[in-house]
């Protein structure tokens, strides 16, 4: 029987994207499948997250329900970027732990392993190697018809209250010809749709093969469209400060670029966006979003929102909300601000009371939730051009149901008819028939017969 790994993931999407990278490199190197069963797990990895508050105290209570199974011989590790703010005090706190590693990192999981039984002691590798991960990696196992590609490691904005900077390290980028060779293959095995990931993914600087030219963003883009079998992009998550006009441009000349942009503003107050060392204002960022609107009109927009910040006032807060009426957010990721170990805004003197904090998160969701159900409704009747990614969560045998997502990230569910199977990677049309706040329900407007 082949050995399985139980991997448990928080976090971000950069998280999701390196826990399939765990899974590939254990695949390739001993032959580990994965599981969701952590009692049948021959090793168990927790691929931790550092953003929200007490990070660690959440994956020593992870380890803690796991560490009865050492007794069989289960490996435990800790990857993530706790387990590069923390190193070898993971071991001191929990010395049944195998190996630590960091996102950086990953790739030397076996090479970990391995040393981790000849020395008979935890090993522990947070270094920050830059771009070898990617050179050391397998290919990756498709499953499914879209995929995400990591373009580009770690961050150099140092924002006041981001941790990031510190567990994965500063930007650095992939070379360009090797982002395109991986989607190449990516496409060869049936992916139709790749979302380009990078903690500043616009900020996306590749090395161009030997010479000494650079590939920004928009190029590669550029280049990604041009990929046969490719037919839609999409990319998260970036920053207002690298919104190029050659990126703004992109939009007019990349019909597969989508309809949707999570483009984060965290607030709208500049006092609090200087405070927060965002480097932009609130009309910088409004002035963004509508010279993209000039070009895509119906462009979905989603962000990241923090309430309650040191010293923000009601005043502030509700400069906040002016942005979010103006701009007309679809989906928002919003969280009370929780200091960060190391970082700058930890130090910073905070006064308002927490269930004040509260009243204005509830508000501000409230107000981005109703917003997100008119534009779900106005979505009743149109057509909308989906790519058929597989069966729906509530499919059966006997009313078998696929979904698909539009342009702008909405599931859509409908009955799949007697061929459901062949359209599984396709791009077909749907006319909205019912309506819901994150998702549609639809009709497929040319059926096959049987």
């Amino acid at each position: 029987m082949s050995k399985k790994v139980f991997i448990k993931t928080f976090g971000c999407q950069m998280n999701e994207y390196d826990s399939d990278k765990m899974a590939d490199v254990m695949n390739a190197a001993e032959g580990y499948e994965p599981t969701t069963n952590v009692e049948e797990a021959d090793l168990i990895l927790f691929n931790t997250c550092s953003v929200r508050e007490k990070a660690q105290e959440k994956v020593f209570s992870d380890l803690g329900r796991v560490q009865h199974l050492k007794k069989k011989g289960v490996l435990i590790g800790v990857g993530g970027c706790v387990a590069s703010q923390e190193g070898a005090e993971i071991i001191k706190r929990a010395p049944y732990v195998d190996v630590v590693f960091g996102p950086q990192t990953l790739h030397r999981l076996p090479e970990l392993l391995a040393r981790r039984e000849r020395q008979a002691r935890p090993q522990v590798d947070i270094s920050f190697p830059e771009i070898e991960k990617f050179d050391h990696l397998p290919p990756a196992r498709v499953d499914g018809v879209s995929a995400f590609v990591s373009i580009m490691e770690g961050c150099s904005k140092y924002c006041s209250y981001c941790v990031v900077p510190y567990t994965r390290g500063d930007e650095v980028s992939r070379p360009f010809e090797d982002v395109l060779v991986e989607i190449a293959g990516l496409a060869d095995q049936g992916v139709r749709e790749v979302n380009l990931l990078g903690q500043n993914v616009n900020a996306y600087r590749g090395k161009m093969g030997d010479t000494a030219e650079i590939a920004d963003f928009a190029l590669l883009l550029e280049y990604v469209a041009d990929i046969p079998g490719i037919e839609r992009i999409r990319y998260t998550t970036s920053h207002p400060n690298e919104f190029t006009p050659r990126l703004i441009e992109a939009y007019a000349k990349i019909p597969k670029l989508v309809n949707h942009l999570h483009l984060p503003v965290q607030h709208g107050s500049d006092r609090i966006l200087m405070a927060m060392k965002r480097g932009y204002t609130a009309m910088e960022y409004k002035s963004t979003v509508r010279k993209l609107r000039a070009i895509r009109p119906d462009l979905a927009m989603s962000s990241d929102f923090i309430v309650g910040f040191p010293g923000e006032t009601e005043e502030d807060f509700g400069k906040l909300m002016k942005l979010i009426d103006d701009i007309g957010f679809d989906i928002s990721f919003s969280f009370i601000f929780s200091p960060r170990p190391g970082t700058p805004a930890a130090n910073l003197p905070d006064d308002t009371p927490h269930n004040v904090k509260l009243k204005r998160l509830q508000h501000l969701q409230a107000t981005v939730e109703a917003n997100v159900a008119r534009i779900s409704a106005s979505r009743m009747d149109t057509v909308q051009r989906i790519l058929v990614e597989g069966p729906s969560r509530k499919s059966t045998p006997q009313a078998p149901e696929l979904m698909g997502r539009t342009e702008c990230n909405r599931v859509v569910n409908f009955d799949a008819g007697p061929n459901a199977t062949r359209l599984v990677g396709q791009m077909i049309d749907v006319r909205i028939t019912e309506t819901f706040a994150h998702s549609l329900r639809g009709e497929v407007m040319v059926r096959e017969t049987a």
